[in-house]
């Protein structure tokens, strides 16, 4: 707890990539924010935007929050992680991520069974490539090295990466939000990337952090808007919320809903489920309730944020991702956090 790091979240992209990467990027860079962040969904993925913005800038970290583990095995993934490794210099911070049965199912056509031990073993193959202290071998029984099922013709044996990797210790984040999966993270990885964090209701999430390892970094995405009306302010915070809580997973699973819900708002979180699926989109975002919607983000007048980052200070959480791409508003982060 202490002294807060800054970092940027640069998203997925929409229909079309974004244009103003490298000068955000760059301003960041000046700014002396620690780390940028890309993400994927079933669109653009997370590496490639990072290897072109690790090639205009030297020195900001570059973080994948997240990768999806059923967009390649793991011996792709670390391969993938090593080679920008090592065109950035070692700047690769490797954030992983299961998604959702939608997604996995629906457009990676992988089974969502057994997240958890799934993830375990995932990381466990990541760190032996990085680590090539010997041939790669698993047992499975999600990722088995070497393939000996349906289909084989009998003649994998381990192999240990050709290149050597730049760092063995690339640090390993997870997105997390359940509470098993949470504590997973504590224990196996180097991180978290939270979806929602809220510094004012730390107990949530305080067991399953209790074991961390020091130096365990947390990663929180917020939303900073300077503004006179704190209600108005809100409102691009709540759309989000509507949108995330009410649409992104299935009605019978949805993530998001399920972690409002165990913060305290669950008669609200489902509320806003039912309506959006309703297709009253418009009053799904204005269910949001503003005592959450606060809690997980700083806006409002300058002075008010400035006092509100103290409660962001007094928690695990390490460094603040701002979901921007506009300079004010990294100047003033910079002015208000650095």
């Amino acid at each position: 707890m202490g002294d807060l790091k800054l970092g940027l979240q640069l998203g997925y992209w929409g229909a079309q990539p974004h244009p103003d990467l490298i000068p955000v990027a760059q301003e960041a860079e000046k700014l002396g924010f620690d780390s940028i962040f890309t993400a994927e969904a079933w669109g653009s993925d997370a590496f490639t935007p990072l290897a072109w913005i690790g090639a205009h800038t030297s020195k900001i970290k570059l973080g994948t929050s997240v990768v999806q583990l059923s967009a390649r095995t793991p011996t792709a993934t670390a391969m993938a992680t090593l080679t920008l490794d090592h065109l950035s210099g070692g700047r690769v911070i490797l954030g992983l991520g299961v998604s959702g049965p939608q997604v996995v199912e629906g457009w990676y056509g992988q089974p969502f069974a057994k997240p958890l031990s799934r993830t375990r073993e995932y990381i466990g193959i990541i760190r032996q490539v990085l680590e090539r202290g010997g041939p790669v071998a698993s047992p499975g029984p999600h990722y088995p090295l070497p393939y000996r099922g349906e289909g084989s013709w009998g003649l994998g044996k381990p192999l240990r990466s050709i290149t050597h990797p730049l760092r063995a210790d690339v640090p390993i984040f997870m997105g997390a939000e359940g509470p098993k999966n949470v504590a997973l993270a504590a224990e196996i990885a180097d991180g978290w990337l939270p979806l929602y964090y809220s510094p004012y209701r730390q107990e949530v999430y305080a067991d399953q952090l209790a074991k961390a390892k020091p130096g365990f970094e947390i990663s929180q995405v917020v939303v900073l808007n300077i503004h006179d009306d704190v209600e108005e302010a809100l409102m691009p915070v709540k759309a989000s919320l509507g949108f995330y809580v009410g649409g992104m997973g299935a009605k019978k699973r949805n993530f998001h809903m399920e972690l409002m819900a165990r913060m305290g708002f669950e008669a609200e979180a489902q509320k806003i489920q039912e309506l959006f699926f309703e297709g009253k989109r418009a009053e799904a975002v204005a269910m949001v309730p503003s005592e959450f919607a606060d809690e997980i983000s700083l806006v409002g007048p300058i002075d008010r944020v400035r006092d509100r980052l103290q409660a962001w200070r007094d928690t695990p959480v390490t460094t603040l991702l701002l979901g921007t791409r506009d300079f004010a508003t990294m100047r003033t982060a910079a002015e208000l956090v650095l």
